[in-house]
């Protein structure tokens, strides 16, 4: 009897529910999919300080190409070279931060569970 009281009965109404939140999580799949390939096709540029060194990178954070302006590139000082450059970088990263979580954190409220 005891073991009754746990019991849950399988109702038309409950499936059809669990079969909505189904259908509605795999449209959400599929729409942060769409949203994560945008990204990914997206190019994001970061620039160091005065732009000297700009950095392209795309949504899926590969790097296409670093630009350096000619006065920048000085042999006796690498280590401003190295700064920038990393700079650059850091600033498209958060560019793609910035998209992806404007793009797909919206999904985060429209889970259906």
């Amino acid at each position: 009897m005891a073991r009754d009281i746990f019991k849950i009965e399988r109702t038309p109404i409950i499936m059809m529910n669990m079969q909505s939140m189904m259908k509605q999580a795999q449209k959400l799949q599929k729409q942060m999919e769409k949203g994560q390939a945008e990204l990914a096709a997206t190019e994001f540029i970061g620039k160091s300080a005065q732009g000297l060194v700009v950095a392209t990178l795309t949504g899926d954070k590969k790097i296409v190409k670093i630009d350096f302006q000619e006065a920048v590139v000085d042999p006796e000082d690498l280590e401003t070279l190295s700064d920038m450059t990393t700079q650059a970088i850091n600033a498209a990263l958060d560019e793609i931060d910035n998209a992806t979580k404007k793009k797909l954190g919206a999904f985060a409220g429209k889970l259906p569970f």
